[in-house]
């Protein structure tokens, strides 16, 4: 497990990755089951319980929606370390190019996850051709 926090807070933050994966996942306004399993299999890599990956993932649904600022998500993960945020960079291009490509809301939302996640250019540049050379 990536994460060393008590539950609740475990939880809760595995809650606000899981949001911030899915509003990559809508901003397309194609939300797709494909995408959906990309999440669950991130969120079991970071640590989630298979038991309760639905009901983070329904929450997470509720808080994405109700939101309307990407930074409620990205708060706490700037402050991982270097490897952990790679791994949700990759969930999040996994998700965007899960249809085989990537529209300029999505290049967007990386360009503007970049900065927040303090994840430099270069870094974000070879993340990005290492997921779309996969598909």
């Amino acid at each position: 497990m990536f994460f060393k926090k008590d539950k609740k807070n475990e939880n809760n933050f595995l809650i606000k990755i899981c949001a911030l994966l899915i509003h990559a996942a809508k901003i397309d306004e194609n939300f797709t089951e494909h995408e959906e399993e990309i999440i669950k299999k991130t969120l079991l890599e970071l640590g989630a319980k298979r038991e309760e990956i639905s009901s983070q993932i329904k929450e997470a649904k509720i808080i994405e929606a109700n939101s309307n600022q990407i930074l409620d998500f990205t708060r706490e993960v700037k402050n991982l370390s270097e490897k952990e945020k790679i791994k949700i960079i990759e969930a999040l291009w996994s998700i965007i190019y899960s249809n085989k490509d990537a529209d300029l809301y999505e290049t967007n939302l990386m360009r503007r996850l970049t900065g927040l996640l303090y994840i430099d250019s270069k870094v974000m540049g070879d993340i990005k051709e290492k997921i779309k050379n996969k598909i």
